[in-house]
């Protein structure tokens, strides 16, 4: 391997995000080709060390954390090419999708769908399950159309949909492989020609929205909506298709919502809830009517995406979606009635099924809901009860994301567990890409 995949100084700590994750791997590598990685990984199984990638460290959980070789694909970024005729794009899996998102833009293309967080990898983002809100389309790994990983033994495996038996196993899992099945190298999504999205944010009250909650998801491309605990408020978002032409929001709009309100303030107003929980609710009031309705058009990734400054610790449920309303409304009893102050609003978005082996969608109609606590708040008493409410409802969680369900309960919530760990036994036997993460959620 050559001095430039020597990696960084060994026992050289790394953390997440959020701060909830830390780990000291003995070693960390920057593979500047797929060759170098592929060395690493067999030098690693020789050394009887366990390698893991991370991205930029978006998730909660400790999918990607190790004491053995910590693999940065940043090196490994941009894209290798654009078939326009097929309409796919191909790209290195450590570019991050803003990258990504704006290059396409440049290029006249666009994802279908995303999530509203620019700052992961591809690989990463698609590997733990990130998704939008959609009635047709909402996680990224959907759109994948094929993918190269680099396995146990240092193999470079290519698959997609259109290949032999083994290929199409592999490619209905490691669209979203948790790490698991491989370091993936490459990514083939699916692009269409640049369009424009009209968005329509709207406050709207707790009741009305759950009980129209069926018609908005009917009604709109892409709906969600976000709930403020300790009140009766929420703010909706419905993006659809329009001709355009873009009319984004003014500058001064732009920064009050984006920036002031959403980043600002809202950091501000958290560091006082955190160092004093009563005041909590008050503010929750307030904040949740400070956002206006506005409507805005523009391209999908400035309607999609927006900053995230305020960092945070976040739990998320995929339910089956005609059970979300019912759960909703179980969670703000349950808060309603407790002790606890809950500073960050609770969203909702939804999902159609899809065929990935072991996606939050897989082979059911799914609403998310996810919760969040400011960073260095306690959340176990507020996510323990939140949990307890969404496994009562056969709930998934979310691979990036705070849980504390293992292989058990989730064997019985996904009906093709048994083929995404055998498929893990076939291409990783000794558990070269194996951490306690995937031994709790996977099993030995």
């Amino acid at each position: 391997m050559g001095t430039a995949t020597a990696g960084q100084k060994s026992q050289t700590a790394w953390r997440n995000w959020a701060g909830n994750v830390s780990a000291t791997p003995a070693r960390t590598v920057t593979p500047a080709s797929v060759g170098e990685l592929q060395e690493a990984v067999r030098r690693a199984a020789e050394q009887g060390l366990r390698v893991k990638a991370v991205g930029t460290g978006h998730s909660f959980t400790a999918a990607a954390a190790t004491d053995g070789v910590l693999v940065r694909p940043q090196a490994l970024a941009g894209i290798r090419s654009i078939d326009r005729a097929a309409g796919t794009v191909t790209v290195a899996a450590g570019t991050v999708l803003k990258d990504l998102n704006t290059a396409l833009a440049r290029e006249g293309l666009s994802l279908t769908n995303m999530g509203d967080i620019m700052e992961q990898t591809v690989s990463g983002a698609t590997s733990t399950g990130t998704h939008g809100t959609g009635r047709e389309s909402a996680s990224l790994a959907t759109q994948i159309r094929g993918l190269e990983l680099v396995t146990a033994d240092g193999r470079l495996l290519t698959c997609s949909a259109e290949g032999d038996d083994e290929e199409r196993a592999v490619f209905a899992a490691a669209r979203l492989g948790i790490g698991a099945l491989g370091i993936v190298t490459s990514l083939t999504f699916a692009v269409e020609p640049l369009f424009f999205l009209t968005a329509r944010e709207e406050p709207m009250g707790f009741d009305r929205v759950t009980a129209e909650f069926d018609q908005h998801v009917a009604e709109n491309e892409h709906f969600e909506f976000y709930w403020f605990p300790h009140t009766g408020n929420c703010n909706t978002k419905r993006n659809n298709r329009s001709q355009g032409p873009a009319a984004p929001p003014g500058p001064v709009s732009a920064w009050i919502e984006d920036e002031l309100l959403s980043n600002g303030v809202f950091q501000a107003v958290n560091s006082l809830g955190r160092a004093v929980p009563a005041t909590i609710p008050a503010i929750a009031r307030v904040a949740s009517r400070a956002l206006s309705a506005r409507t805005y058009t523009d391209i999908p990734y400035k309607v999609f995406t927006s900053p995230r400054r305020v960092r945070f610790v976040e739990m998320e449920y995929a339910l089956p979606r005609e059970q979300v309303v019912e759960a909703l409304r179980e969670l703000r009893a349950m808060i309603d009635r407790s002790g606890l102050r809950v500073s960050f609003p609770v969203e909702v978005r939804t999902a159609p099924a899809d065929d990935i082996t072991l996606s939050t969608a897989s082979g059911r109609e799914t609403a998310y809901i996810a919760v969040h606590m400011y960073r260095g708040t306690p959340y176990q008493a507020y996510f323990t009860a939140a949990e307890r409410i969404f496994t009562a409802h056969g709930g998934r969680p979310h691979w990036g994301k705070v849980h504390t369900r293992d292989a058990e309960y989730l064997a019985g919530v996904y009906p093709r567990f048994a083929e995404f760990t055998a498929l893990r036994d076939r291409l990783d036997p000794d558990r070269v890409f194996g951490n306690d993460y995937l031994r709790r959620v996977l099993g030995d």
